[in-house]
This record gives C-alpha cells, sequence and structure tokens, in this order.
C-alpha cells in the first residue's frame, strides 16, 4: 500500500522528509523534462555548459560533481541528440570543449521553462515567501550561491 502523508513516528525526522520530497521532486522533473527528450542531468549539463565559455568535459564534471566517465556518457548522449558538440581546444589540443548547438540552445530555452513551470507547481503549497525561504536554506546547506539571477526566485 502506497501511503500520501508519512507514517506519524517519520513525519519529523529530516532525512525521511528531504528523501521523499527529493523522490517526488524528481518524479515530477521526469514528467515535465519527458516531452523534452532530456532528464534532470543532461538539462544540468546543458544549462553548466551553456554558461560558460570554452568549458572541457573535465571542468563542467568538476562544476557537475559527477565523475569523469559519468561526463562522457552525458555529453555522448547529448551529442547523440546533437544538443553539444565537442571540439578541440584552440588554446590547448589535448582538451575536449564541449559547447551547445543552436539546437541545443533552444532545447535549454524550452526545457528550462518546463523545470521552472513544475518547481513553481511542487513548491505551490508554500507561500512565495516561504518558498523563497526554503530554497535559500537549502542554499546554505549545500555552500551554494545564493541570490544569482532568477534561479533564486522559486516562484
Amino acid at each position: 500500500m502506497v501511503r500520501d502523508t508519512p507514517p506519524e513516528v517519520l513525519s519529523s525526522r529530516l532525512g525521511y522528509l528531504l528523501k521523499h520530497a527529493h523522490l517526488r521532486l524528481t518524479e515530477e522533473s521526469a514528467r515535465a523534462l519527458a516531452p523534452h527528450g532530456i532528464d534532470g542531468r543532461e538539462l544540468a549539463v546543458l544549462a553548466v555548459l551553456d554558461a560558460h565559455d570554452e568549458l572541457s568535459q573535465l571542468e563542467a564534471a568538476g562544476l557537475l560533481g559527477i565523475d569523469r566517465t559519468t561526463m562522457v556518457g552525458l555529453v555522448d548522449a547529448l551529442e547523440g541528440k546533437e544538443l553539444v558538440e565537442r571540439r578541440r581546444s584552440p588554446r590547448d589540443r589535448r582538451k575536449n570543449i564541449a559547447q551547445l548547438t543552436p539546437a541545443g540552445r533552444e532545447r535549454l530555452r524550452d526545457a528550462e521553462a518546463a523545470r521552472r513551470e513544475m518547481e513553481r507547481r511542487f513548491l505551490a503549497p508554500l507561500s512565495d515567501t516561504d518558498a523563497a525561504c526554503l530554497v535559500r536554506a537549502l542554499q546554505s546547506i549545500v555552500g551554494a550561491p545564493t541570490g544569482v539571477g532568477k534561479e533564486s526566485d522559486p516562484a
């Protein structure tokens, strides 16, 4: 039997609440991104590549906190979808620069809009103030920069 509410004994345990909130967010994210043909990890790669000029695969992996092998697989998949292309760095021929194609920029734009809308719906049980406070609190916990662009505004 699947429950919609946590058992009372677990309802105040941070680990339980974070885990189940994450599971729900992951499901909602997958549903929102499915029409765009990418998943949340691929969207994160597109966003990081778009935010930096001449970023190597290894540098992008470091920013995303993933290992090199995983990054190669993600870039391979995005390249197969014609959203990313690799090229040699003109400054260091040992580096592969990964960059968005025009189709990748368009997909990023559309998928980001879907992600923002999904997050708005996900946070709808909270007031705008509480939603912004939650995001800032989580940014503090994970050591993320706060107040950067629209991403810090969950509404």
